[in-house]
C-alpha cells in the first residue's frame, strides 16, 4: 500500500460512495491518472457549488458511472489542481491527511494541508 502524506500507509478515504481513479475508496494515483485523484477530502455545500460553477459537477447523479452524487459531509478523492484552485479562492474543502496520497506534497506543502487537515490534533498553546 502507498504512503500518505505522514508518511504512514495510506488509509481508505471512502468507501460510501466509493471513492478513488481505482473506485477502491483509496487516493491512489498511476500514471493514467491524470487528474491526479489524490487529495481525500469532506466536501461541503459552499465547495461543491464551486466546484459546480467551474465546470465540474460534482453534485448530480451519473449512473452509468455508478456515480450517486455527492451532498455535504461525504469524503472524496479530489483532483489535486481542483484543490489546489479552491485554496486560490478560499474555497478548499478539509483534508483527511491519512488518506492523502504522499504525492500530494509534490504540488501542496504539508504545512498548508495541515491547515486543513481534520484529522490531527493542534498542540495546545
Amino acid at each position: 500500500m502507498p504512503a500518505n502524506v505522514l508518511g504512514s500507509e495510506l488509509e481508505s478515504c471512502c468507501e460510501n460512495p466509493i471513492t478513488g481513479f481505482f473506485r477502491d475508496g483509496y487516493c491512489k494515483t498511476c500514471a493514467e491518472d491524470l487528474g491526479m485523484h489524490t487529495v481525500c477530502v469532506i466536501v461541503t455545500d459552499d465547495f461543491l457549488e464551486f466546484s459546480f460553477s467551474q465546470g465540474n459537477d460534482l453534485i448530480t447523479p451519473i449512473p452509468e458511472y455508478a456515480f450517486p452524487g455527492l451532498k455535504s459531509g461525504d469524503k472524496w478523492c479530489l483532483c489535486l489542481p481542483r484543490w489546489l484552485e479552491a485554496l486560490e479562492m478560499n474555497q478548499a474543502p478539509q483534508v483527511y491527511l491519512k488518506g492523502t496520497h504522499i504525492s500530494a506534497i509534490e504540488h501542496i506543502s504539508l504545512d498548508i494541508l495541515k491547515k486543513y487537515a481534520i484529522d490531527i490534533e493542534e498542540p495546545n498553546l
